[in-house]
């Protein structure tokens, strides 16, 4: 493939491509039609390759992926994570915190931590942030979640322990909602904010996750 690399750069192309999968900036469609005509040709008689016509396209740039990412529509057009990449991020996250392990809060974060850490030193590259404040929303209802199943029958006094009022806690123990609903109760969002996460050492997706509840 490097020939191809070498063939793209020697006609001016802008691209970026790893390992098989290449996507090819043009200026319209009649270019891009053009450009994918002759790279079929290259790839099939200069490198006996067979390319995949179900998966190329001549395409807007938003509305392809590439390698987790894609660009936002309206310019100036910049680079944001996918919706595929955020979902199994979060498929990931959902799987470690399905249901309590027997194991404590404080490891579980450390764990999402080691998860978000390692995921940050990709999706960290997206020019489009905003989407990383509802991603950390969705962890911290996810580990109040977690937290709330483990409290089971203690769910009323450890919410009081922590400083919400007898009604409020009782309201939210009695509660006929499931858990993940109550994930982003009053309850559950003050007795276990993004503070006490904090405290714990979670890292944040966004830098101001820790501002608000």
């Amino acid at each position: 493939m490097d020939r191809l690399d070498k063939a793209l750069e020697k006609r001016g192309h802008k691209f970026v491509r790893y390992a098989d999968d290449c996507n090819i900036y043009v200026k319209s469609k009649r270019a891009g039609e053009r450009v994918l005509a002759s790279v079929t040709r290259f790839l099939s008689r200069k490198l006996k390759l067979k390319v995949n016509a179900q998966k190329s396209a001549v395409d807007r740039p938003w509305r392809r992926k590439f390698l987790g990412f894609t660009f936002t529509h309206s310019g100036p057009h910049r680079r944001k994570v996918s919706g595929k990449a955020l979902e199994r991020v979060k498929e990931v996250i959902r799987g470690r915190t399905q249901r309590p392990r027997g194991k404590t809060i404080r490891q579980v974060v450390a764990e999402r931590g080691h998860d978000i850490n390692g995921g940050k030193a990709y999706v960290g590259r997206a020019q489009v942030t905003s989407v990383f404040k509802e991603l950390d929303a969705w962890l911290r209802r996810r580990l109040r979640c977690y937290r709330w199943q483990q409290w089971g029958r203690r769910g009323d006094r450890e919410l009081r322990r922590r400083g919400i009022s007898r009604e409020l806690a009782g309201n939210t123990a009695q509660s006929a909602h499931g858990p993940w609903r109550l994930g982003q109760s009053p309850g559950l969002s003050i007795a276990l904010s993004a503070r006490f996460f904090d405290a714990l050492g979670l890292p944040w997706w966004s830098s101001s996750a820790s501002l608000r509840r």
